[in-house]
């Protein structure tokens, strides 16, 4: 798959052509292969390196260990010791359709917003850990209700 045909959020697009941060759906497979990937790793990546963790493949557990064995060696051809692990969330909340996370509710209504449980379910998986990223206490949300417009949740203003 080619970095061409991959679909990225809108709230992404001021990066997504240079790779510069690293996009929602690569921190959805550092997530899932359990490795915390710094942006001072990212920012040492060539472009290739950075085509390359966009475009590998991280659903199988065949392709999750593959993933994770190519973003260590990765890091370690720019530092001198790898990444480190992250635990590995058995039952994450982006994966859960019958509860919305408090995190995201709560930000939510700072956006005028309420997202009822059908309109979570009916989220993509990566769309859920998008509002899950960007809900977190401290972190800059301000891409938040950029997400929330574009997965259909606010109207736009």
């Amino acid at each position: 798959m080619s970095i061409s045909e991959l679909i990225f959020f809108q709230f992404e697009a001021d990066f997504v052509e240079s790779l510069r941060c690293v996009p929602m759906q690569v921190r959805y497979k550092l997530d899932t292969c359990g490795v915390k990937l710094k942006l001072e790793h990212w920012n040492k990546f060539s472009q290739s390196d950075r085509e390359r963790l966009v475009t590998h493949p991280c659903e199988t557990p065949t392709a999750i260990a593959s993933y994770r064995d190519m973003v260590q060696a990765t890091v370690l051809q720019y530092a001198e010791k790898p990444a480190k692990d992250l635990p590995i969330d058995a039952n994450p909340p982006w994966l859960a359709v019958d509860q919305i996370p408090t995190d995201i509710q709560t930000q939510a209504t700072k956006f005028g917003t309420v997202i009822a449980l059908d309109q979570w379910a009916s989220l993509a998986p990566l769309e859920r850990f998008a509002l899950c990223k960007l809900s977190r206490p401290g972190h800059e949300n301000r891409n938040f209700r950029f997400a929330l417009r574009e997965f259909g949740l606010k109207e736009g203003e």
